[in-house]
């Protein structure tokens, strides 16, 4: 019988997996599974348990938001005999679920694990440690992990802009040198992101388009300290239009690149703390774990075009 280790955190997003959770594994089972379920206890337990005992099945199953797929990545990449990952997102966010095209929706995640196609997605490195999708410093973000779960679980992406909104005041300009290719750029920057997603923190990125996940590259955007409240203001329709503005923005695909600075600078990954750094090397390592996502292209567009259209429904109900 095939095993299959199904990693869950029930206090992602507004605790939506657990009125599923019977169905979900019931539907394992009927697959022909032998399921082995394991709720997380603290932060890192997903990472200790994929990395302790992901080797002994043949599939591992993780439900939650970032995260917990960053953990469960992040156990699962160091070993020999490395499963095909299955995802269910039931996060705030689910940043990366809208990249590979995994339904919001639970039993349709689930029933992705049982028949989607295994797909090998970059995974990065930053100094000694993995991230799924995005390492950033600066402006913002420390807004989702300084975020309350409580917040999240009530307004949803507004907690984030509610709590973005109190940083305001705090931006301050972070002296660097970026050292990638054959180019070296230093420069006082307000952010700074390396990436390998459509959407970061609930939000399109601006180097979404033509973006993908397994050509060994990421995509880097630098954003400096603006000087005035013109500036800012350009700064932000940018986002708002997911453009660069070249005047106060630089942005170039990158496989390795090298920050450093004369302060410590704290870094977040994949929306959880990522700690304070002078010296910071990220590097990408190309098609590095295979994840389950839906095997047909037009189904596969089909989700990420109910993800937009969601996210559509969600900015018009705020604008009312």
């Amino acid at each position: 019988m095939k095993k299959l280790l199904f990693i869950s955190n029930l206090k992602s997003g507004k605790n939506q997996i657990k009125p599923h959770f019977s169905a979900i594994i019931d539907m394992f089972v009927a697959a022909g599974y032998e399921v082995t379920v394991h709720t997380t206890q603290a932060v890192k337990d997903a990472y200790q348990v994929a990395a302790a005992r992901g080797s002994d099945y043949d599939l591992v199953v993780c439900s939650g938001g970032d995260g917990t797929l960053d953990e469960v990545v992040s156990g699962l990449i160091g070993l020999k005999k490395q499963p095909v990952l299955g995802y269910i997102p039931a996060g705030t966010t689910n940043d990366f679920a809208k990249s590979l095209g995994i339904s919001s929706n639970m039993t349709a995640a689930a029933a992705n694990v049982l028949h989607g196609a295994p797909f090998a997605i970059d995974v990065g490195v930053f100094n000694d440690r993995y991230f799924a999708y995005v390492a950033a410093f600066g402006a913002f973000t420390d807004v989702s992990w300084q975020t309350p779960q409580e917040l999240k679980n009530t307004f949803g992406h507004l907690a984030y802009l509610m709590e973005g909104l109190k940083s305001l005041p705090s931006i301050t300009p972070h002296r660097m040198t970026v050292e990638f290719d054959d180019e070296v750029i230093t420069d006082s920057f307000a952010y700074g992101m390396v990436t390998n997603s459509v959407s970061v923190g609930g939000f399109k990125s601006i180097g979404g388009k033509g973006m993908e996940l397994d050509d060994g590259l990421f995509e880097m955007l630098l954003v400096r300290m603006p000087k005035n409240l013109f500036e800012l203001q350009a700064i932000m329709s940018a986002f708002l239009l997911q453009k660069v503005d070249e005047r106060y923005m630089f942005f170039a695909k990158v496989k390795r690149v090298h920050f450093s600075s004369e302060k410590e600078i704290s870094w977040t990954l994949d929306g959880e703390e990522g700690g304070c750094w002078k010296e910071v090397e990220l590097s990408n390592m190309k098609q590095a774990i295979r994840i389950l996502r839906p095997a047909d292209k037009a189904e596969l567009q089909k989700v990420k075009e109910e993800y937009e259209a969601l996210d559509m429904k969600e900015q018009t109900e705020k604008d009312q």
